[in-house]
């Protein structure tokens, strides 16, 4: 059990309260069950410098053997209640060119093997989190 989940969900309240913004909440909820389900985090609401899309979280998939690790592109999708919708239905072909792009150029950067990557959804729908791996191809 983590100690410091209340202080969390206390710190998300004062956060949140105000401004309701689900969308951020939604990243900082899917930032910490990835974190905490052993993924690292190499970079959060990565833009590439020409533009052309966001990528809300890359995360590394840390596998025992290390040729096995993957570098994951999250897109995560948050609603605050369920409203008869699935929240990964609104990735759409437009979003995932959107991506692909953006992580072809986040590849090259990092000088990373395409074959060593994946792309993941992560929902939140008020406070169930979904994690939907290898969601669509490069």
């Amino acid at each position: 059990m983590n100690l410091l989940a209340p202080l969390y969900r206390f710190a998300d309240q004062l956060r949140f309260s105000r401004h309701r913004d689900v969308g951020k909440r939604g990243e900082d909820l899917a930032h910490r069950y990835l974190r905490s389900n052993g993924f690292v985090v190499a970079a959060r609401n990565w833009r590439p410098p020409q533009g052309g899309g966001e990528i809300d979280l890359i995360v590394w998939d840390a596998a025992p053997d290390p040729a096995m690790n993957r570098l994951v592109f999250v897109e995560v999708k948050a609603r605050a209640t369920y409203d008869g919708s699935a929240p990964e239905r609104s990735v759409d072909a437009e979003k995932i060119r959107a991506l692909r792009r953006a992580a072809r150029d986040y590849l090259r950067r990092a000088d990373v093997d395409p074959e060593k990557a994946r792309f993941d959804v992560v929902t939140v729908t008020g406070k169930l989190i979904q994690h939907l791996r290898d969601a669509f191809s490069l």
